[in-house]
């Protein structure tokens, strides 16, 4: 478990359509809850007082989809700044970003694939550590799912455990994202897992996803985890010991009751193993 953590347990990402039912959120069902902060940090009146009542109640986190840590721009030094004041205002854990890229010349509406090659490596990395200089805390970055194979030196896992030591910063091991790869681009999922750095892990994502076809899984967070996905997650604990892990759900959001059952999973598969652990049946390498 990374004792780094600011968060533990398991949480669910916040969406205004859970406003109505905000007294149903409470610390007994949600450890911490989640973000964008490209959808909060800019709105004042009704879901600024929304968001300070969510962050007085509830550890929160956020993450990012702007940042463009990819993109052959300059980086937003003045997004970064305002990011910090939203963290420091409403006691905000922890920041985290895709490691991707949406912008270049202008903003696009999907998370695009850095090329797995060295120079990116530098360059990824040198942006990772101009954000954290600006907001005096390390970062976590997402491995991202992706649906096109791209000529590489590096492959997927090499790209991303080359940048976390390179910058010095976090992993957000979102699981969903390593299945759909996975599938996706024909490889292990648990191979992939078990070759990242355990003391890197800050927290996890868990989530839906569609099935376009045998072959090709898109990352939609619009559907119930699956089984294989669970299952997973249960290698990532059982490799790395347990780490906080966050639901997301972003579309067709089913009742309160429905994501609480899934986030219990994560509790239930969390409690297990941190029992394994404790009683030497596992042997975690965190």
């Amino acid at each position: 478990m990374n004792n780094n953590a600011l968060v533990g347990g398991a949480g669910l990402g916040f969406r205004r359509e859970m406003e109505s039912d905000l007294d149903l959120i409470t610390t007994d069902k949600v450890d911490f809850m989640e973000v964008a902060p490209e959808n909060w940090m800019r709105l004042g009146g009704k879901y600024q007082n929304l968001f300070a009542q969510v962050s007085s109640q509830h550890n929160m986190v956020i993450h990012g989809l702007s940042l463009s840590l990819g993109s052959p721009d300059p980086l937003d030094v003045n997004f970064v700044k305002e990011v910090g004041q939203f963290m420091r205002k409403f006691n905000i854990k922890h920041y985290s970003e895709h490691l991707s890229y949406c912008s270049a010349g202008g903003h696009m509406y999907d998370l695009m694939p850095i090329p797995f090659t060295q120079e990116a490596v530098h360059y990824v990395a040198a942006r990772i550590k101009q954000v954290q200089d600006i907001l005096e805390q390390k970062i976590a970055i997402e491995n991202v799912s992706a649906y096109l194979s791209q000529s590489s030196e590096l492959t997927e896992l090499e790209f991303t455990n080359a940048i976390l030591a390179e910058a010095d910063c976090h992993l957000l091991l979102d699981v969903n994202n390593v299945y759909v790869n996975s599938i996706n681009h024909k490889y292990d999922g648990k191979k992939f897992i078990d070759g990242l750095p355990p003391e890197r892990i800050l927290y996890g994502h868990i989530a839906g996803h569609y099935d376009e076809a045998d072959d090709l899984k898109i990352d939609t967070h619009g559907s119930d985890v699956i089984q294989p996905v669970w299952d997973l997650l249960e290698h990532a604990y059982k490799q790395h010991g347990v780490f906080p892990t966050l639901l997301e759900r972003d579309f067709n959001i089913p009742a309160l009751d429905e994501l609480f059952t899934e986030v219990d999973t994560i509790k239930q598969l969390q409690k297990r193993y941190e029992s394994l652990i404790a009683k030497g049946c596992v042997h975690a390498s965190a």
